[in-house]
């Protein structure tokens, strides 16, 4: 089976009606990003970052996988299938995908606040919607905080994701503005010999290599076409 990596970003979710990272003002939903997403803000504000994801938990598990996340799912059937997303959902899995590494952390579980929060490899599944910072504790009494990556912490799973990208024959974008560093450069550890593909409304080569085709399409739509192409 053929190697296909699919690295995807927030334009992936949006057509299921989850919010892409920054709206047009600079605020994601209603917040400054360093009031809810960096650990001074946890240091600062607890309450107010664990209520925040405690919203956003809630509206992902409202959400459901759309067609792309399906097709991405079926590509299965004929490919070995990675998944790397940029994303703190798990539609990717409710969709069907067997093997899905998320760089950014994933929201539906929780690891302690405490000075190994950047780089623990344990984690708690959250029942339900909600954190409580009051009950909600690691075994070494700390509380439990989201298992996202905030801005100014390291992204443990980065290595693993070059080593995906550096196997891959195929090589799918999707739904990403490739702004985030590091996570961007994966573009650039793909083989010489590796089929590409960008699907974005805004795709263009001021954003990728000349190696990559653009589908300068919505993930859906792009989705509709490579998956037709790739599954017949």
């Amino acid at each position: 089976m053929q190697k296909l990596v699919v690295f995807s970003g927030a334009g992936m979710s949006a057509e299921s009606g989850i919010n892409t990272f920054r709206d047009s003002d600079g605020l994601w939903e209603q917040h400054r990003i360093e009031d809810v997403a960096t650990p001074e803000a946890w240091t600062r504000d607890p309450q107010l970052v664990q209520r925040f994801y405690n919203m956003r938990r809630k509206n992902i598990l409202n959400a459901l996988p759309n067609l792309a996340h399906q097709l991405i799912a079926q590509l299965e059937q004929r490919y070995d299938v990675h998944v790397i997303t940029q994303n703190i959902d798990d539609l990717h899995e409710r969709a069907g995908s067997s093997q899905v590494l998320h760089l950014h952390g994933n929201i539906r579980l929780a690891k302690t606040s405490g000075p190994t929060a950047q780089y623990t490899q344990e984690f708690f599944p959250i029942e339900g919607t909600a954190l409580d910072i009051a009950q909600d504790k690691c075994p070494n009494g700390y509380p439990l905080r989201p298992h996202v990556v905030w801005f100014g912490e390291a992204v443990p799973a980065y290595e693993e994701a070059c080593n995906l990208a550096k196997h891959a024959e195929i090589f799918i974008v999707i739904g990403t503005s490739l702004a985030v560093y590091p996570v961007a450069g994966l573009i650039h550890e793909i083989p010489s010999s590796c089929q590409a593909y960008y699907i974005d409304p805004q795709a263009d080569y001021l954003r990728v290599p000349h190696q990559y085709q653009l589908i300068a399409e919505t993930a859906v739509a792009g989705m509709q076409k490579l998956a037709d192409l790739l599954l017949h």
